[in-house]
């Protein structure tokens, strides 16, 4: 018997005892309960039996309520939250400020924040149903691209929380995976890693984040076919499906899933990865005006409304050593060349970037960083733009990471004399 039970009839027991120890413990008037008896002979006279008698009843409706309740108890569980969902989070502080040429940015040192919780579900141990909530009050330089200070942890939600990805994957076989969602990106459905450098700004990851790897949250679906022998290929398209657009005249457009009008982004890649090191390479066809990139340098896709279509090649490779706490780093390094429709009037443009970590060097788990390279910039171009960033993180415990860290670059913006210097430092905490 469960202790819910025993409780129940322990209770009622006690209730039905009571009376009769209370009229125990009062005098009795013999004389007169016989006088009554005899003249009233059809009273049930109460004995032993009438006592058991009556308690069995009463059990045998708790009985059967607390069976009621048990069985409305296990239905809410088989239907409620899912055993295999789990959660993790974190929350980034961030202190920082920047030095500009221009003189007409803010320069003041300021303080944001960014908060992320991630869902994680699987409904028959293969699939995943992933839900990213996040919220910040990022804003100015690091969500800006223009001058590659966008920071990998900013989020400028106006600290409203929100979904900020969503999706669903699926194996099929035992080699391919299937990616949908309605707020998904590319670069989460390729098949290979491009590169293992960890940034602090943005337009560092993915081996330079630029035309071949920028990605936007919106519809999207891919596949994937990771071999056995570290070969996978994989293709995935994303479509601005839930964005109202106007064309050149302010005229709405008939945007939609994969329609003639749609903003898309269809990337197909290959790749070939073994413990130590990785080689791929990726074409991503962009058209209807598609503009993600956080590694350019200025408007170099031109006017989203007369831009119809462009190509973008990227080649990423990275080696690490085979262990860490050497003075021998982690090498990411990339290459992109982008190809404009004629129509667009815009020249190709091309982009490169190499990315150093070392770990364990001073402490367990630290970490220094150092990229830099060419931000995405057209041939036709009279700058050479350039963009780097330093960093060392450390862990005072498990679940406190802190990160001080200086990035700039020289005509930063596509403009001669475009420089900025900055310097921030993050601590995060993870839960």
């Amino acid at each position: 018997m469960k202790l819910f039970q025993k409780l129940l009839v322990a209770s009622t027991a006690i209730s039905l005892i009571s009376p009769i120890a209370s009229q125990a413990s009062d005098t009795v008037n013999l004389e007169e309960m016989d006088i009554y008896s005899r003249s009233n002979p059809k009273v049930q006279r109460f004995d032993n039996k009438t006592f058991i008698n009556e308690v069995s009843e009463d059990l045998a409706i708790l009985k059967g309520r607390v069976d009621g309740l048990e069985a409305q108890q296990n239905e809410f569980e088989a239907g409620g939250f899912s055993e295999t969902t789990t959660m993790d989070g974190k929350a980034i502080f961030t202190l920082g400020a920047v030095d500009y040429d221009d003189s007409s940015n803010s320069e003041a040192v300021q303080a944001y924040y960014s908060y992320t919780m991630n869902l994680n579900s699987s409904f028959t141990g293969d699939d995943n149903l992933y839900v990213r909530i996040k919220t910040g009050n990022s804003g100015d330089w690091t969500t800006s691209k223009t001058y590659g200070g966008y920071l990998s942890s900013s989020k400028g939600n106006s600290d409203a929380l929100k979904v900020d990805k969503i999706w669903y994957q699926f194996p099929v076989g035992d080699n391919n995976t299937v990616w949908v969602g309605p707020k998904i990106e590319n670069y989460y459905m390729h098949g290979t890693t491009p590169s293992i450098y960890k940034p602090v700004t943005k337009q560092f990851t993915l081996g330079g984040n630029g035309n071949a790897y920028g990605a936007s949250t919106d519809t999207g679906a891919g596949w994937a076919y990771q071999g056995d022998n570290g070969f996978a290929i994989s293709s995935n398209i994303g479509t601005k499906s839930n964005t109202t657009q106007k064309d050149a005249d302010g005229d709405y457009i008939n945007s939609g899933i994969l329609t003639d009008e749609t903003k898309t982004s269809w990337a197909t890649q290959v790749g070939y990865t073994k413990p130590q090191y990785s080689v791929s390479a990726i074409m991503n066809v962009k058209s209807n005006g598609w503009s993600d990139s956080y590694y350019k340098a200025g408007d170099i896709n031109g006017d989203a409304a007369s831009t119809d279509q462009y190509t973008a090649i990227g080649l990423r490779g990275w080696w690490r050593p085979e262990s860490t706490g050497t003075a021998t780093p982690s090498i990411s390094v990339g290459y992109d060349t982008t190809d404009y429709d004629a129509s667009s009037g815009q020249s190709n443009a091309d982009a490169w970037f190499v990315g150093l970590n070392w770990q364990d060097i001073f402490t367990a788990d630290d970490k220094i960083g150092a990229a830099f390279g060419q931000p995405t910039t057209n041939e036709s171009s009279d700058v050479e733009p350039f963009a780097y960033e330093l960093y060392y993180s450390f862990k005072p415990n498990d679940s406190v990471t802190m990160t001080p860290a200086i990035f700039g670059g020289s005509d930063r913006n596509g403009v001669a004399g475009g420089d900025i210097f900055g310097a921030v430092f993050e601590t995060t905490f993870k839960f």
